[in-house]
């Protein structure tokens, strides 16, 4: 009896010394990332999507181009679904694209939407002043970012208080629309393609933002700080490429390809 249980156990240990142990290599790059958005910032751009849902997922990288069938250089690495591309130049337009790679080293492909932004400068805690009372204070010019006298040739904006109400004014080579309320001055995305007011001002309530289409086709908007009889106060941001109505978050048209590669857009 004691001889047999020997035999049966090694031959047991025979079997489990041939036993086959299989290494699975990952191969399977984790899908392009989905659902990009930017934000517009003075010299910045932050970039928003989806996240993947791959287990081994382990971050993504962001590149940038000059156009969309362009050369994409990487710009940066991140871990969570968003990214600050820094030291971006005002004015300047540029296209994203984002993969995503697992922790074996496999990189997807490059994300399908076409997504570009173009940075722009912003300013906080303005004040302009009744033109009526203090004319060389009341003036605002987008482009060089300064108070000046309400009929220069260069400004965009300028305030009046007139019959207990307040107003700020454009000239006749400008536009401008109150956009209502808004929590902050990002909510409004970009410049309207219609709805100016016909009569070249606005009456200004606080909390309030405002667009103005400037008499040298740039576009900017303002938000109502507080606003007082001498004066009001207002955030800004203006869009230094001429006719582009970027202003902040941008949810772009979204142009991605189908299986054979072409083209499409959704709208």
């Amino acid at each position: 009896m004691k001889t047999l249980i020997f035999t049966s156990s090694i031959f047991a240990v025979l079997l489990t010394g041939c036993e086959k142990h299989t290494h699975y290599v990952d191969v399977t790059p984790p899908a392009p990332p989905q659902g990009i958005s930017t934000i517009t910032g003075d010299g910045t751009v932050t970039l928003h999507w989806i996240r993947n849902t791959e287990p081994d997922l382990a971050g993504y990288h962001v590149f940038v181009s000059d156009r969309f069938e362009g050369r994409y250089t990487i710009i940066g690495t991140s871990k969570i679904p968003e990214f600050v591309h820094f030291g971006a130049v005002n004015g300047v337009t540029y296209y994203y694209a984002v993969t995503a790679f697992d922790f074996d080293g496999n990189e997807g492909d490059f994300s399908y939407d076409v997504v570009y932004d173009t940075p722009r400068p912003e300013g906080f805690g303005i004040v302009t002043r009744n033109y009526r009372i203090y004319p060389f204070q009341s003036g605002y010019d987008f482009s060089t970012f300064s108070v000046g006298l309400y009929d220069d040739e260069h400004t965009d904006i300028f305030y009046e208080y007139a019959a207990d109400a307040y107003f700020m004014n454009v000239w006749s080579d400008t536009d401008i629309q109150d956009m209502g309320y808004t929590k902050s001055l990002d909510e409004i995305t970009a410049a309207p393609a219609n709805g100016w007011s016909p009569s070249k001002y606005v009456e200004l309530i606080e909390g309030h933002t405002y667009v103005v289409w400037t008499w040298d086709d740039h576009y900017a908007k303002f938000r109502v700080a507080s606003v007082s009889s001498l004066r009001v106060v207002f955030d800004w941001a203006y869009q230094i490429a001429t006719g582009n109505p970027e202003l902040m978050v941008k949810r772009p048209v979204v142009e991605k390809r189908d299986m054979l590669g072409n083209r499409r857009s959704e709208h």
